[in-house]
């Protein structure tokens, strides 16, 4: 297993630490991904008490992840917020 870390460094180096403190590793992840239409509220909420919410949204933004809530914004939001950029 070592040797596989070795060869990821983002797991290595620790970029992606904030994935190991973000409360949605805790719950249930299909409330992140909801199907076309439905409600985001409880991922939403989840994401208003993480510290991670940040970090969270700033890789959603820098690898233009186009699914489900990071940092606390839909898909649409991120997509607003980047032309707002």
């Amino acid at each position: 297993m070592a040797e596989l870390l070795t060869l990821i460094p983002d797991v290595e180096d620790g970029v992606l630490g904030w994935q190991e403190r973000a409360l949605c590793a805790q719950t249930d992840p299909e409330a992140f991904f909801p199907e076309k239409g439905g409600s985001t509220r409880e991922a939403k909420k989840v994401c208003q008490t993480c510290d991670a919410k940040a970090e969270c949204l700033e890789y959603a933004l820098a690898h233009d992840e186009r699914f489900g809530i990071w940092g606390g914004l839909s898909e649409r939001e991120r997509r607003k917020l980047k032309r707002r950029a």
